[in-house]
């Protein structure tokens, strides 16, 4: 899986290098191409954005920088996907499904927005992680590479993904580890029994109370 993300702070980007993502990249299961927006301006200053015309507080970003380091991907098939408030909010059917796409390009924002033109002509698919707004663009884009990287192949095993919230309609049971007692509080006995059959209808049971107690909502779809 190949993610080209087009943003004006790459730097803030490397943090994806920890953890199970880092090893991910490590193993080349997943390529990360940062692309500085601010390298493609024409102006001597390096400036990328102006007032917006009409009128209004801050500035805009503009098309024709955002157009030429679009073009410089060479892969005009890969899904282009503008992280925005105004886009559909991220699910895990969501990300599930783009996680079979070969190569996502991402647009990050910022300031007060991009040019819409530019957004007509390249944009796929706008995203949104919430119903707020962000300074910009690249923690939403960290978001959505995080979530969709744990479903390329290989990056985590297949129990790990199947068994977690989300994947099978309901939130994940309570999870424990050693020590067994802990603050006078013990493991469940029934996950010490060795009783696999129990175990997994406990767990069952315990994933449909949490979704009840937690998101209601989700039981009734």
């Amino acid at each position: 899986m190949k993610f080209d993300v087009l943003t004006l702070f790459p730097e803030m980007f490397g943090i994806l290098n920890q953890s199970i993502i880092g090893k991910a990249i490590e193993k080349e299961l997943i390529d990360i191409n940062l692309i500085n927006i601010r390298d493609f301006s024409k102006d001597k200053h390096k400036k990328v954005d102006d007032t917006p015309y009409g009128g209004g507080a801050g500035m805009v970003m503009k098309p024709d920088v955002v157009y030429d380091a679009y073009k410089s991907i060479e892969d005009r098939n890969a899904k282009v996907i503008y992280m925005s408030p105004q886009g559909k909010t991220l699910n895990q059917k969501k990300v599930e499904e783009l996680a079979k796409e070969s190569h996502l390009i991402i647009l990050c924002g910022h300031y007060e927005g991009i040019d819409q033109r530019v957004l007509d002509k390249i944009v796929d698919e706008e995203i949104s992680i919430g119903d707020y707004v962000l300074t910009g663009g690249e923690i939403p884009a960290m978001v959505l590479i995080d979530s969709v990287s744990r479903y390329v192949k290989g990056v985590l095993n297949e129990e790990s993904i199947q068994e977690e919230s989300f994947s099978n309609g309901l939130l994940e049971y309570p999870q424990y580890t050693r020590p067994e007692i802990f603050e006078g509080v013990k493991v469940p006995e029934i996950l010490l029994s060795g009783h696999h059959e129990n175990i997994e209808k406990w767990r069952k049971e315990k994933s449909i109370e949490i979704t009840k107690k937690k998101r209601p909502e989700m039981l009734e779809k």
